[in-house]
Formats: structure tokens, C-alpha cells, sequence
């Protein structure tokens, strides 16, 4: 990663066998990888900020594809995705979204194969060890609801006052036990990113 300066990446899975005393089979899986990299805008006001939107798109194919490796699935087997961002007390808001909106998503997109929908996101400031919640949504159909979710990931020395934690989750399964309706997995189709 040519542009980047990362001091850590995280990886981690996590696994849900029993909800409400019942048994979930197979388990909901969801992995988020996380990388916690330099601010190069920290403490300083800068109008153009195109080298936080090629960042953007490198961890994009990059923290997609760790997910998808730590999941251990095939990319057209993942169901959902997210991202999300928090900057240090030294950054700005607008940071996260220089990195989260113009160029993450489609690199994201090809790593999970097909990716009609949008990508849903959050974006946030605050101290080392605060939590990030990462929003998740169909892949492909924004209406499976089975799959509107989140997952919330932190790291206890992340992110420094000059320092921006990035994350990206995939699952290959919505929330265990959705009973609230709408449209199915199954039944999605993907064509539109809504259906």
C-alpha cells in the first residue's frame, strides 16, 4: 500500500451459536477489519483532500479482502458489508468521509463480487479505546431487512489525537433469528441495490 501509512491493522471474527437459548446453525459470522493509520491532515485545515480519498480506495480492496480471508469464504458467498471511520481529536469529521465516501466502495464492491447496493457507513471522533460501530446492509438488496445489523469493533490504543481507525465488516448471514418480514436473501435479486 503505496500512500498509506499504517500502524496496525486488526482482524477479527466474530461467531454467534445460541441466541434466546436457541441454537444458531450455522452461527452468524461477521469479520471486521480494521486499520489504524497516520492523519496527514491532523491539526491543519486542508481544502483539497484527494490523498485521504486514495487512501480510501486502498484500504478498500484491502480490508475487504482480509475480511472475506478471515471469514473463509469464497467473495460471492459474502452477504452484507459496512464501513466505517474515526478520526483522533485532531482530525476532522470530513477526514472520515474523504476516506469512507468518494473511492472505498467499489474497490469493497469487488472483493465481495457484485456489491448492487450501498455500502452503509458511520463515521466519528473520539478518543483511544472508544467504540466504532460499524452499520452492515445487504450486499446486493438494501431491503433484506434480515440483514440490517452492525458490528461494533475498538481498539484500546486507537485512535491517536493524529491518527484515523478505519474499518470494514463483511458477514456471509444476516442477524440469527430475523423475524421482522421483508424481503429474504434468497429471494433478493440485486439488480437495482434495492430488491
Amino acid at each position: 500500500m503505496s500512500t498509506v501509512k499504517i500502524r496496525k491493522i486488526v482482524t477479527c471474527v466474530e461467531e454467534i451459536y445460541l441466541e434466546m437459548g436457541k441454537t444458531i446453525d450455522p452461527p452468524t459470522r461477521r469479520a471486521a477489519s480494521i486499520a489504524v493509520i497516520e492523519n496527514p491532515y491532523a491539526g491543519v485545515y486542508q481544502e483539497d483532500l484527494e490523498d485521504l480519498m486514495v487512501i480510501g480506495e486502498e484500504l478498500g480492496s484491502e480490508l475487504g479482502r482480509r475480511c472475506v480471508e478471515a471469514l473463509g469464504i469464497q467473495p460471492a458467498d459474502a452477504q452484507s458489508y459496512g464501513k466505517a471511520a474515526m478520526v483522533g481529536e485532531n482530525g476532522e469529521l470530513e477526514h472520515a468521509a474523504a476516506i469512507l465516501h468518494p473511492r472505498l466502495g467499489k474497490p469493497l464492491r469487488a472483493t465481495v463480487e457484485k456489491g448492487a447496493a450501498l455500502v452503509a457507513s458511520n463515521k466519528k471522533r473520539g478518543p483511544m479505546g472508544h467504540p466504532l460501530d460499524v452499520p452492515l446492509g445487504h450486499k446486493d438488496a438494501a431491503y433484506v431487512r434480515s440483514h440490517f445489523d452492525g458490528m461494533e469493533v475498538r481498539i484500546n490504543d486507537a485512535p491517536r489525537a493524529n491518527e484515523i481507525m478505519v474499518a470494514v465488516a463483511v458477514t456471509d448471514s444476516g442477524r440469527p433469528l430475523p423475524r421482522v418480514g421483508g424481503l429474504t436473501h434468497d429471494e433478493a435479486e440485486g439488480v437495482d441495490g434495492l430488491k
